[in-house]
């Protein structure tokens, strides 16, 4: 499956504040957190904090309210697809 968009790569310090704080993904739509390089936590209100790497990566479901924290140096994009992705590959 293929995301109809991807942002372009953030790092720790070009990270937008609005992902830094809480926020939710449109109707219908679908994220998954890649992580290329370094640690970053994802948060969510209802639910335990995923820490996310290389290895592990975060789905997003939609209008699901989340934020995110970098730990330490890291390098991350977000792909957004229209229906529910597999975290496998990217």
């Amino acid at each position: 499956m293929t995301p109809y968009h991807t942002t372009s790569v953030f790092t720790a310090e070009t990270l937008p504040e609005a992902l830094r704080r809480e926020h939710r993904t449109k109707s219908g739509v679908w994220g998954i957190i890649r992580v290329l390089e370094g640690r970053l936590l994802l948060h969510f209100p209802d639910r335990p904090t995923q820490e996310l790497n290389a290895e592990v990566q975060g789905l997003v479901a939609p209008q699901e309210v989340h934020w995110v924290e970098p730990v330490g140096p890291m390098q991350v994009i977000v792909e957004f697809y229209h229906e529910k992705p597999s975290l496998a590959g990217g």
